[in-house]
């Protein structure tokens, strides 16, 4: 028998085993901003990875979740090509606020899992240390393997970057396996996204008994509001959306402040710029006299495109997929991810190769249970073939 038979025989029995894991994981905490329960997630990753004699480096943050480096194969005395690192990426945290799992706690329905997190992405990072396990296990790496586990992906990874980025140089691949569209298909490309904060200062004065000496930043806002989504291209990509708007003081007060959050989506790297010189234009004019606005930064993606080293990771992947029982396409989203990131500094970097799943971010989320094993099967596939598509 081969290592590849062993590997995928190995996996196709341990589809309870990835259930029993992804339901402890779903069950934890894991927001964004709740830095413990990232790390608890985190812990369970260590635990199994150490179970199966994988060592785990831990990349201290200091706000966020901990990245932590699972390595299989880091010593094995590789030459070339074959020295870089294949690299398996996921993200631990969610959108969902604190007590979630509490409220929503796993379950299954039919075929399908249901859960916070379940699919975007705890069933990716779930996948990925099933397929890092079964190379520990029998060997067959065609180079070093390392499973990234980030801790803030879903707020623009602002600690997260510089240790993705870094890893990203010094890859041969990079598989992101956020979920699966839920037709199946693979993520070939993304737009990037900037998150901002516009913040906006007015004159606080009684409504009624002297109004004239106020200065609206509520009205300074609306403005500023309409005239940001008019930049909105539609033809080109390009979204612009505030949110999230909040200021003010009573009712019966001028408002002497106000805050509206927004997010840019674009597909083009170029467009980026000169979409933020007009931004920055907006927030530096005052429609009403008198006021002050200061824009900030709080998060930001960059585009994944496909260059034609990603395009055979494609391919490869296809036939893999193929292989595995399924059939897959690449797709385009506007969503973002940490893959933008991978692509920028130049690693081949193929998207979504996680377990299917859908209506991310919502209490309907779901994943679907019988694409866990193909799914891992074809990533091992992809893989192990990485030397015979010259990659």
């Amino acid at each position: 028998m081969s290592t590849e038979h062993d590997i995928l025989a190995w996996l196709s029995t341990q589809r309870d085993a990835m259930l029993s894991t992804l339901q402890a994981m779903v069950d934890t905490d894991g927001g964004s901003y709740d830095k413990a329960g990232v790390d608890a997630v985190g812990a369970q990753v260590a635990r199994f990875m150490d179970q199966h004699g994988v060592p785990v480096q831990t990349v201290p943050q200091s706000r966020f979740g901990d990245c932590l480096r699972a390595t299989v194969g880091a010593n094995g005395g590789f030459s070339g090509n074959e020295r870089r690192n294949i690299v398996l990426m996921g993200h631990r945290d969610t959108v969902f606020p604190k007590g979630e799992p509490e409220r929503r706690p796993f379950r299954i329905e039919g075929t399908r899992a249901y859960g916070p997190g379940v699919a975007d992405m705890k069933a990716g990072l779930v996948m990925n240390m099933f397929v890092l396990a079964a190379f520990a296990r029998f060997g067959g790496a065609p180079g070093p393997l390392v499973g990234l586990f980030t801790g803030d992906e879903e707020i623009g990874s602002p600690e997260g970057r510089p240790v993705i980025e870094a890893e990203a140089r010094a890859a041969r691949v990079v598989f992101n396996s956020e979920p699966g569209r839920p037709d199946g298909g693979v993520v070939t490309g993304r737009k990037g996204g900037v998150f901002m904060v516009m913040d906006i200062e007015g004159r606080a004065a009684h409504s009624g008994g002297n109004f004239e000496h106020g200065i609206s930043a509520i009205g300074e806002l609306a403005a500023k509001i309409t005239a940001i989504h008019a930049l909105t291209d539609l033809a080109r990509g390009v979204t612009l959306n505030v949110g999230l708007v909040s200021g003010g003081q009573s009712v019966n007060t001028v408002a002497p402040h106000a805050q509206g959050q927004i997010d840019l989506r674009y597909v083009e790297p170029a467009d980026r710029d000169e979409v933020m010189a007009r931004i920055e234009a907006i927030i530096a004019r005052s429609h009403v006299p008198g006021t002050r606005a200061t824009l900030t930064i709080r998060g930001e993606f960059l585009p994944l495109t496909q260059s034609p080293a990603a395009a055979r990771v494609f391919h490869l992947y296809e036939d893999a997929a193929r292989d595995s029982g399924f059939s897959t396409h690449g797709a385009f989203s506007g969503g973002c991810a940490d893959s933008g990131f991978t692509a920028a500094v130049g690693a081949p970097t193929l998207c979504a190769v996680g377990p299917v799943g859908g209506k991310a971010h919502t209490p309907e989320e779901y994943l679907d249970i019988e694409s866990l094993v193909p799914r891992a099967q074809a990533l091992a596939r992809a893989i192990l073939r990485l030397d015979g598509a010259g990659l």
